[in-house]
């Protein structure tokens, strides 16, 4: 049971690095620091939106519109930490 939670733990961290970057490098294209007519930057943002938006598209049902602020992403990390603060408080045992 500790390797299956010690792994699931990784990929939820993994994710909510991912998750990050992509609010990053949104909010570096929406303030006119990066183009994304630059080969580099378009190859990041578009590898980032792939990997969030599966995640990110069924809370942007149910999360109203702010004026143009997202704020999913703060809402699906938040939901990611408060899920790998439940498994550890229930599974943490197994990890010793």
């Amino acid at each position: 049971m500790g390797a299956v939670l010690w792994l699931v733990d990784t990929v939820i961290q993994l994710f909510q690095w991912v998750l990050i970057a992509y609010v990053i490098i949104s909010w570096l294209v929406s303030f006119k620091v990066l183009d994304t007519r630059n080969p580099v930057v378009n190859q990041i943002g578009n590898a980032l939106y792939r990997m969030t938006e599966p995640v990110l598209r069924p809370f942007r049902r149910f999360i109203p519109n702010l004026g143009g602020i997202d704020i999913t992403p703060v809402v699906v990390y938040l939901l990611l930490f408060f899920v790998r603060k439940l498994l550890f408080d229930n599974f943490g045992h197994a990890m010793m």
